[in-house]
C-alpha cells in the first residue's frame, strides 16, 4: 500500500513539473520567446532621444540634420543689468537657445543658433551667427510680421540701438518687439559672447 502512495505521488509530481515548464511561472509571466524577436520590438531605443525643436526653430535651418536645446542660467547680477540698460523685464533665469548642426565631410559642424521671443502675443525666432565669438543677429521671422519690419534687426548685436520704425505694424507693438528682441540680444551675450571691453 504504501508503494502505491509513493507511486501515485511521484508520478504527480512528475506531471506539475512537466506542466511548469510549458505554461506561466509562479511570477505569472510566460516562458522566454524562441523565436529570436526583439522583445520590445517598435520601441524607441533608450539611446535615441526625442527631438523636441519647434517648427519654426526648425524652417530657419532647412539644412540642419540636428538640434540641441541649451539651457542656461542667466545670474541674477546680470539679469539686474540686463533690465537697469533697457528699461524692460527679462522674461525668464533660464534661458533656452537651439543649437543647429549638419555634417560635413564627416564631422558634425554648427551652422546657427536659434531662439524664440515672446512680445506683444507674437512668437519670434531670432537667428543669431558669431562674429568674432559676439552674436550678432543674422535673421528675424515672425508670422503676421511685414519682412521690412524684421529686416531692420539684421546684423545688430548687443552694442547697438534697436530703434526700428514700426513698418507697417502698430507702434506700440513695434516698440515691444524690439525690447523683447534687444533683451534677448544681451541675455545672447551674457550667456555665450566672448568677452570684450567698450
Amino acid at each position: 500500500m504504501k508503494k502505491v502512495v509513493i507511486l501515485i505521488l511521484t508520478t504527480a509530481l512528475l506531471s506539475f513539473a512537466a506542466a511548469c515548464s510549458q505554461n506561466p511561472d509562479s511570477s505569472g509571466t510566460k516562458p522566454a520567446a524562441t523565436d529570436n524577436k526583439p522583445v520590445n520590438q517598435g520601441a524607441t531605443p533608450p539611446t535615441e532621444t526625442k527631438d523636441d525643436t519647434p517648427a519654426i526653430v526648425k524652417a530657419v535651418f532647412p539644412d540642419a540634420q540636428s538640434f540641441t536645446k541649451q539651457h542656461k542660467d542667466i545670474p541674477a547680477a546680470k539679469i539686474a543689468e540686463i533690465e537697469k540698460e533697457t528699461g524692460g523685464k527679462v522674461p525668464d533665469t533660464d534661458h533656452h537657445s537651439y543649437l543647429a548642426f549638419k555634417t560635413e565631410n564627416g564631422a558634425k559642424k554648427q551652422i546657427g543658433a536659434a531662439t524664440i521671443v515672446e512680445a506683444g502675443g507674437k512668437q519670434i525666432v531670432v537667428v543669431y551667427e558669431s562674429r568674432d565669438g559676439m552674436p550678432f543677429i543674422k535673421e528675424v521671422r515672425g508670422e503676421g510680421l511685414p519682412a521690412s519690419f524684421l529686416a531692420q534687426f539684421k546684423g545688430k548685436g548687443h552694442d547697438d540701438k534697436f530703434d526700428v520704425k514700426a513698418e507697417g505694424i502698430d507702434a506700440g507693438l513695434a516698440k515691444t518687439i524690439a525690447l523683447a528682441i534687444r533683451i534677448d540680444a544681451l541675455t545672447m551675450q551674457e550667456l555665450y559672447g566672448a568677452a570684450h571691453t567698450h
